[in-house]
């Protein structure tokens, strides 16, 4: 039977990326950890006006969990043992569901453009997540390619 390692060794150019997303991951995690129930029902609007079916949650469940995901994911990132095609994996798909929610969210794009208005550039600069998140996936893909 094959056995199968991980990689576990980190590389320098990931270091400043996972600092940089992790901590302000981990911090938004932290602040709505604490959120009060306006805030709780505001950001549950928020989300139900680009992903419907959320309506059906309580949005004080919608905001903890919300917070357990980036306390967990800002944490994986900033622990270097978690393999970084794994944080990439969940970077990528968290980003995606912000960068989903700018682009089904009326008022954060110019009129027909996927340029920002000035209410969408705080969502529109989850980009940036996505890159991180897929540069870690695509590092790993092709390291296991090259049989690293």
């Amino acid at each position: 039977m094959e056995r199968r390692t991980v990689n576990l060794q980190l590389k320098a150019w990931q270091v400043p990326l996972r600092v940089s997303t992790g901590a302000f991951i981990l911090n938004s995690g932290l602040a709505k950890f604490r959120a009060d129930e306006a805030a709780a029902k505001q950001a549950h609007g928020f989300a139900v006006g680009a992903y419907p079916f959320l309506r059906r949650l309580d949005p004080g469940l919608f905001v903890g969990s919300l917070s357990a995901g980036e306390i967990a994911l800002g944490t994986a990132l900033l622990v270097p043992v978690v393999p970084a095609a794994l944080v990439g994996a969940a970077l990528t798909a968290f980003s995606g569901t912000l960068l989903g929610l700018y682009l089904r969210t009326p008022g954060l794009r110019q009129e027909g453009s996927l340029r920002p208005t000035d209410q969408g550039v705080p969502i529109a600069k989850d980009a940036w997540l996505l890159a991180i998140g897929l540069a870690f996936v695509v590092d790993d893909v092709r390291d296991r390619l090259r049989g690293r």
